[in-house]
């Protein structure tokens, strides 16, 4: 992709479909004009009552508990430096996404147009009232360092700077467990910091903290080693000036155990690197290039743990494994402030969590086999799901024994699953399907790349590393179209109707007329059928050349369906195929079967097509938690639709004990636990949360996914294919270029389960 190209998608991202990434939604009823009434006047006058007797009620009626704000001037805005507070707006609202995302924190941005501390100070000090917290992002040293002391002193609210604090507490907890891989001791090994910013200072504060010693340490700041000699030093670069006569990172690195990089990029070259003592540990984390590219350090010391602050290398240290996290738990327990002890503990989790085994589902996500505690696992992953379940406990814990808690936690278990609650997994499966994607990309044949907005999906397909595409259709068109976007990769473009392609038709002709000549199909109707794309593109996946195929954009779903039931057909021991719709809701992601094929299935295939959902659940790492849908609940009526269920149920419950599911059940006690709880204790769902369900019958599946998509906004994954042979999945006409995107990841992971399925097969024969 050319630069221009990405700064063009850049600007869209945030400009399209509205203007910024967060907005406010409202939590409360607002439909009657009794609901008004209590929102605004006359009942909002209650709750000012009763803040105005005791201030602390103010958490119990606002959002005071859950609010923090990122508040920067835009003086040291990530690599670009002093831009200023309006150019310095969308990144305050990225961390306001991210303190959503990653731990349901409501983060409003502030940027302030003053470089005045005192002014800076006062400001905030007059609004802190409204927040739980103050996260201070993007200020240049050394009026970091004092906003952030004097807000902590006149403040009884949680701050933190986050550019110090975050980066020192993530890698704190990569160095401790790197020098336990090497058995180094923290007051022992010599340490490199190249860079005198505030991240740098805060990093070596806090592994001062855990024992390293002054003595030990070399800080360089852009005039070279900061020694105890050099005038006009900063209080925190006198802090750590050393006392030793060497002048250049060369000679600092000479011997050293440790290198910590919050500077340039390329600073370090492979002879320094050659000079540190055995098993050094380098902490490159200058973005986006590191101080020494990671391949050439790797290929330089085969004993070294290498870490940097990019995600496509091993041990990341992002600060989204800390900040929202830290937040978290200082919020649940009203802390006054974001302490030395809060931090440590931070840092001691995060490094615990490192030391536990990987969930399966981290290491697909990463496409990892298995990640183990070792030089290339320092540090756990972004997206693991356990970082809301243990930094905000052990973040409370320590405000509570160090005197900062306002409101005390007495049962953590429920806390935990508080937690666990908060993290919501609604777009949570998309990043975990997109990972894993690009994990071990396929080759996927797009059957109608000569539309726009096919060949978008397909070029956002392959310049995220999602699949390798293969671009089936009119040649001239698509060449046109790939001109008009700038997708300039060398990807293959077949048009079928092409002289070129002969071959190739009979080759799939004569395949395809082997396939169904008992089915009627004369040789002559095969060769006829490989003009078709979607017959010619499900050729090419049942050949093996390609991985999987999607299709039906531009055409009805019945007609594009049939060329791949006659090409591919139904995988080994099925009976029906089906379709699955996964709805990203805000519960959750939902998944809806039947909702494309089976008009009216018996009981037994409606117990098929639980069991195949249920699969593809668990390929997207939720475990499926079922429910059979009917008008009726638990026998209450006999008719024959009603039966129906009931008799999928008792196959499932004889034939499959393992699965949680049950019915027949209406919908809403389906999805509302409390209720179902009620009613129905006896249920196998009891004490759950239902995540997929199985329609009756092709007409209220259908209706009722598409009622979702569209009353609530939902984003959809579908239809995905069940019991098909191999991997081709339909679209629905007209899908968005990002629902096409989505299926293109499904159809890579389809892919990816059929390989893994075939290499199972042959190792045991």
């Amino acid at each position: 992709m050319s630069k221009e190209k990405k700064r063009r998608e850049a600007l869209i991202y945030h400009a399209k479909p509205q203007p910024g990434k967060i907005k406010i939604v409202p939590t409360k009823p607002y439909s009657t004009q009794r609901d008004l009434a209590l929102a605004y006047s006359p009942g909002v006058a209650e709750p000012c009552l009763e803040i105005e007797k005791d201030r602390e009620n103010v958490y119990k009626y606002t959002a005071k508990g859950n609010i923090v704000a990122v508040i920067s001037n835009g003086t040291a805005v990530l690599g670009l430096g002093d831009i200023g507070p309006e150019a310095a707006k969308p990144v305050m609202e990225g961390k306001c996404l991210l303190f959503k995302i990653f731990a349901d924190i409501d983060g409003i941005d502030i940027e302030l147009d003053t470089k005045d501390v005192d002014t800076f100070v006062n400001t905030v000090k007059i609004m802190a009232p409204t927040f739980g917290g103050i996260n201070l992002e993007d200020i240049k040293a050394p009026e970091a360092f004092e906003i952030e002391r004097r807000l902590k002193e006149e403040l009884n609210i949680p701050v933190m700077h986050d550019d110090q604090h975050g980066t020192a507490i993530i890698s704190s907890a990569a160095l401790l467990n790197a020098l336990e891989i090497t058995g180094k001791k923290i007051e022992e090994v010599r340490i490199v910091i190249s860079g005198a910013g505030a991240a740098a200072i805060s990093c070596s504060r806090l592994y001062r903290a855990f024992g390293a010693r002054r003595e030990n340490m070399v800080m360089l700041d852009s005039k070279g080693v900061i020694r105890s000699d050099r005038d006009t030093l900063s209080p925190e670069k006198l802090e750590f000036a050393t006392d030793r006569q060497i002048d250049t990172l060369t000679q600092a690195m000479k011997n050293a155990d440790v290198f910590i990089g919050l500077s340039i990029a390329n600073i370090v070259s492979p002879a320094m690197l050659k000079g540190m003592a055995p098993n050094p540990i380098v902490f490159a984390m200058a973005n986006p290039d590191p101080e020494i590219d990671y391949a050439l350090a790797m290929k330089t010391r085969k004993d070294i743990i290498m870490a940097t602050g990019r995600s496509d290398h091993p041990n990341q240290v992002n600060n989204v494994l800390g900040f929202p996290f830290i937040f978290r738990g200082a919020l649940d327990v009203r802390a006054t402030k974001i302490n030395e002890a809060m931090k440590m503990a931070a840092v001691q989790a995060l490094a615990e969590l490192a030391k536990q085994p990987v969930p399966e589902q981290v290491n697909i996500a990463y496409g990892e086999t298995r990640l183990t505690f070792g030089r290339e696992y320092i540090i756990p992953k972004p997206f693991d799901p356990r970082l809301i379940a243990e930094i905000p406990p052990a973040v409370a814990r320590a405000a509570m024994e160090s005197g900062v808690a306002g409101a005390p936690i007495a049962d953590w278990d429920r806390y935990r699953e508080d937690l666990l609650q908060r993290s919501g997994d609604n777009k949570k499966i998309v990043r975990w399907l997109m990972n894993r994607a690009k994990a071990n990309p396929k080759k996927i044949v797009f059957a109608e790349a000569d539309e726009l907005d096919v060949l978008k999906a397909a070029q956002i397909a392959y310049e995220e590393g999602i699949a390798s595409p293969i671009l089936l259709g009119n040649r001239a068109a698509i060449k046109h179209l790939m001109k008009e976007l700038e997708f300039d990769a060398e990807v293959p473009i077949i048009d079928q109707n092409e002289k070129a392609s002969l071959k190739k038709r009979e080759e799939y002709a004569q395949r395809f007329w082997e396939i169904r000549q008992r089915r009627g199909c004369t040789l002559y109707g095969a060769r006829s059928r490989m003009h078709s794309r979607n017959y010619f593109g499900a050729m090419m996946v049942r050949q093996g050349e390609a991985d999987g195929m999607i299709s039906g954009f531009s055409r009805a779903f019945p007609s594009v369906v049939k060329p791949i039931f006659e090409s591919i057909g139904r995988g080994s021991g099925v009976s029906r195929a089906a379709t699955v719709h996964v709805m990203i809701t805000s519960r959750g992601p939902l998944f809806l079967a039947d909702t494309s094929i089976n008009i009216d299935p018996t009981a037994e295939e409606l117990a098929e097509i639980t069991r195949m959902t249920a699969r593809l659940a668990r390929a997207f790492n939720i475990e499926p938690v079922i429910a059979l849908l009917s008008y009726a609940n638990f026998g209450s009526s006999d008719d024959r639709r009603a039966l129906k269920v009931r008799e999928a149920i008792r196959l499932l419950h004889s034939k499959d004990p393992e699965l949680i599911v049950d019915g027949e059940i209406q919908t809403d006690f389906a999805l509302n636990q409390r209720l179902r709880q009620s009613r129905f204790p006896f249920c196998k769902l009891a004490g759950r949360e239902v995540n997929t369900l199985i329609f009756p019958n092709l007409e209220s599946a259908n209706i009722t996914y598409k009622l979702i998509k569209e009353l609530n906004a939902s984003d959809t994954i579908g239809p995905i294919m069940l019991g098909l042979g191999l991997p081709v999945h339909v679209l629905q006409m007209g899908a968005s270029v990002e629902e096409m995107v989505n299926m293109t990841a499904v159809a890579v992971v389809d892919a990816q389960e059929h390989e893994k399925r075939r290499l199972a097969r042959q190792n045991t024969l």
